[in-house]
């Protein structure tokens, strides 16, 4: 839910609606949040942390990260970047604030507070985030010419199988330090220091991209992520989960926040909104398919090696195909992109 808005709501920029659409979302995020609180089955949390939540950040995922392509031109990687950190900063306090408030205030009231948190986050965006460029006319929804790219199509393709085993690791980190006997009070803050070690690696990536290019940055760091990701069913103690969480953490956020700049330079900036938003679209393909898949291999198998190797190779075929990618752009091996 949080790529596949991005094809409406990023048709919908490029063609000058942006703050209505924001404003919407803003408050079913918001709306959803404090409804949770008041959650008492199972399809009332599907509903409204799933779908509800799911839908407005997609809303207001796709416009975002188009409007970067609109302020920033020589510094762009360096600005999306920091705009990456937000969700790690999120990761990384969100989930050890509600394990320390729930048995202080409860459940309820913990989805309240973060409820007017996100009410003062996202106030403050509706406030100050605005186009700059004006508005284009870019025909349909779906925008089938960008496909004529050669280029845009495997980046695309690489997206997907990219999702297809990224998400798996940080999914399954800690229910796997459980199952090899770490206590589950510790393994619970994996997550979040993966989430911490991603915020270093957004802003590294940030520096980077512009210097050396996006596709030059992300590559080692993704193959980084993928050996980690066959390493990983090896762990056993706390030390080496920690460790794994840390790098594992850092070089995937390096992937999460730079794998959409390159899509600005496979097209007009004008239509950057509508062609981000069918890349993100393909792009939840892999990434609602993987962990289940991931989780359907643990079942047949009994464990976590199998799942390694599965999740580690499909990253390993997503760096391929965008070093393809690269190819078709810059026409020879090496260059920056």
């Amino acid at each position: 839910m949080i790529f596949v808005p991005a094809l409406v709501s990023g048709h919908f920029f490029d063609q000058g609606h942006f703050k209505i659409p924001f404003l919407i979302a803003s408050v079913l995020i918001v709306a959803a949040t404090f409804l949770v609180a008041q959650c008492t089955q199972y399809w009332h949390f599907l509903l409204c942390q799933g779908f509800a939540t799911g839908l407005g950040s997609g809303i207001l995922f796709g416009p975002i990260n188009a409007v970067i392509g609109h302020w920033f031109k020589k510094k762009r990687g360096l600005a999306t970047g920091f705009l990456a950190t937000g969700s790690s900063i999120g990761g990384t306090v969100f989930p050890i604030v509600a394990r320390n408030l729930i048995p202080r205030v409860g459940f309820p009231w913990t989805m309240r507070i973060f409820g007017f948190i996100l009410l003062c986050s996202l106030g403050v965006a509706n406030l100050t985030v605005r186009r700059r460029l004006p508005p284009k006319e870019t025909g349909g929804l779906f925008n089938p010419v960008a496909f004529r790219n050669p280029a845009y199509t495997v980046y695309c393709i690489a997206g997907i199988v990219a999702f297809l085993g990224l998400y798996t690791l940080l999914t399954y980190i800690d229910i796997s330090a459980t199952f090899v006997g770490i206590p589950s009070d510790f393994a619970f803050y994996l997550i979040s220091i993966a989430n911490a070690a991603s915020l270093f690696g957004r802003l590294v990536a940030g520096v980077t991209t512009d210097k050396f290019g996006a596709v030059n940055v992300i590559s080692p760091m993704t193959a980084v992520a993928a050996i980690l990701t066959y390493v990983w069913p090896l762990a056993r103690s706390k030390g080496s989960f920690v460790a794994i969480a840390l790098i594992y953490g850092f070089s995937s956020g390096v992937y999460v926040s730079s794998f959409i700049l390159p899509i600005y330079y496979l097209g007009e900036i004008e239509d950057m909104g509508r062609r981000s938003g069918m890349a993100m679209t393909l792009t939840a393909l892999g990434a609602v398919a993987g962990p289940p898949i991931s989780g359907a291999i643990n079942t047949a198998t009994g464990g976590y090696t199998a799942v390694g190797y599965y999740a580690g190779s499909m990253i390993l075929a997503a760096i391929v195909l965008m070093l393809i990618s690269r190819h078709l752009v810059l026409r020879q091996l090496w260059g920056k992109f």
